[in-house]
């Protein structure tokens, strides 16, 4: 398998456009996200992940009990805008705007789905894609001297860069087209900022985890982000955190993932029997203790919906977002439910979108329901454990959860013992040249404090000794940590 996503792409094109141009895309939700350097999508574990995957309630069936990326995940890992209006209409004039009459000379209405080519072929930046031996760097230097924004004025452009965002990396699918409902998105770009991308995000991809099938030679939607929570939760990937990068925003922007290929080369079958034999008193339910709502605007803004049931609204998609199944992440015990018993009468999952029109005049109520905040999810304080829920969940899931399997075989065992020690020598390196770094620079400011710096700077370079070799002090428990266990 392969994700569709192309980050590489979207991330040098956005840094090539012209800073009024960037500040527009920014105000429109997506500069957080944007300023995210890509790393390396890990196929194996996203397959792993997307196997677990249960329709009917909408949740990854793991042994420690179901799990799902809410709007908290998306508001911290993203920064995307989780709260905000569904948007809806007909898009045909948009197309025209955008791409112009000769695009749509001669075809018939409706238009569903434009070629994502048609975009890149606009601004001369068809077929670029970055080799295996470039680095980001390079990339960037390359789509910079070939981008061509030519005479269109300052809005085409930045229509052009989101619609390309969007087919490629926020609601990428398995296709090289994209639908033409997301044309609707870039009508008013001033409105664009008050849109609920991370919603609709999150929506398109539980829509597409749904419709995915084991002969699939792709994943589709915005696989990074999932990748990342997963990471989060139960970290068995080749990701590490950066050192010193404690308040970048968002929490995306802080993972290095390289493409060593002493972890790439893993089989998914292994990742699959490594998620079936994960201690479950190390997966992390609440990995956002630390953080503050003051440094993560989109989670500040957001709160008020981590704690409810919702539909999640993506164009022509309507997705539910079963809050009740993992209340574990909002620090609470999970009590029993029955799974059959969540389905709501008109909040089931609805494909609303079939042509170029306003589904939203046939389903104010869905609009509404949004609009108005979903319903509260309650918690039961008399709840002690969650014991009762896991029973009923291992005897609802016991196929699926392999519980009758004692014991891997020798050879797979053996392999990710492997696997762990190559993804124990990527990290040790990394923390070997972070140590090296952090002592020259620690050398430096104490050098310059000896040379008898200004008074006024003293403090300053003082308070950043001590940072770096706190940063210093944390790097070197974690290489001996590694060391002690290799």
């Amino acid at each position: 398998m392969r994700s569709r996503v192309t980050w590489d792409l979207c991330w040098a094109w956005y840094r090539a456009l012209l800073e009024a141009q960037q500040t527009r895309i920014a105000q429109m939700g997506f500069g957080h996200l944007l300023a995210v350097r890509p790393f390396h999508v890990d196929v194996p574990y996203l397959e792993a992940l997307w196997e677990r995957w249960e329709e009917d309630c909408k949740e990854f069936i793991m042994p420690w009990g179901h799990m799902i990326p809410t709007l908290e995940d998306v508001a911290y890992l993203t920064g995307l805008p989780v709260q905000g209006e569904p948007e809806r209409s007909d898009y045909y004039d948009d197309i025209v705007e955008l791409l112009g009459p000769e695009f749509v000379a001669g075809r018939r209405r409706p238009i569903r789905s434009i070629l994502l080519r048609s975009l890149s072929e606009e601004v001369e930046l068809r077929g670029r894609r970055r080799g295996p031996l470039e680095t980001l760097e390079e990339f960037y230097t390359g789509v910079r001297r070939s981008l061509q924004l030519g005479d269109r004025r300052e809005e085409r452009s930045v229509w052009i860069f989101v619609a390309y965002l969007f087919g490629r990396l926020l609601f990428a699918t398995q296709s090289s087209q994209m639908n033409c409902k997301f044309m609707l998105l870039l009508r008013d770009l001033e409105r664009a900022g008050r849109y609920a991308w991370g919603a609709a995000m999150l929506g398109h991809l539980f829509s597409l985890l749904r419709s995915s099938s084991r002969r699939s030679q792709s994943i589709g939607g915005f696989t990074p982000f999932l990748q990342i929570w997963g990471y989060t939760r139960f970290p068995m990937g080749c990701g590490v955190r950066r050192e010193g990068s404690q308040a970048m925003i968002p929490i995306m922007a802080r993972w290095e993932v390289a493409p060593d290929s002493r972890v790439t080369d893993r089989r998914a079958e292994d990742v699959r029997a490594t998620l079936d034999h994960y201690p479950h008193d190390q997966v992390v339910w609440t990995p956002y203790r630390e953080e503050t709502d003051a440094s993560h605007p989109a989670v500040a803004a957001g709160r008020p919906l981590f704690d409810r049931h919702l539909l999640l609204l993506c164009l022509g998609t309507c997705e539910v977002l079963y809050l009740e199944l993992v209340v574990q992440t909002l620090g609470w015990h999970q009590p029993p439910i029955e799974v059959p018993s969540l389905g709501r009468e008109g909040h089931s999952r609805r494909r609303f979108f079939a042509e170029d029109r306003d589904w939203g005049e046939d389903h104010g109520s869905t609009v509404a329901y949004w609009r108005e905040g979903g319903e509260q999810v309650l918690r039961q304080t008399e709840l002690s454990d969650s014991s009762a829920y896991l029973e009923d969940y291992r005897a609802r899931y016991a196929g699926r959860l392999r519980l009758d399997r004692q014991a891997m075989p020798e050879s797979q065992s053996m392999r990710l013992l492997e696997g762990r020690l190559a993804e124990q020598a990527v990290e040790l390196e990394r923390l070997r040249a972070e140590t090296q770094t952090l002592k020259e620079e620690l050398a430096r400011v104490r050098a310059r404090q000896d040379t008898g710096a200004s008074s006024s700077a003293q403090p300053a370079s003082g308070d950043l000794a001590v940072r770096l070799q706190e940063a210093l002090d944390r790097v070197q428990v974690r290489v001996w940590e590694l060391e002690a266990s290799s």
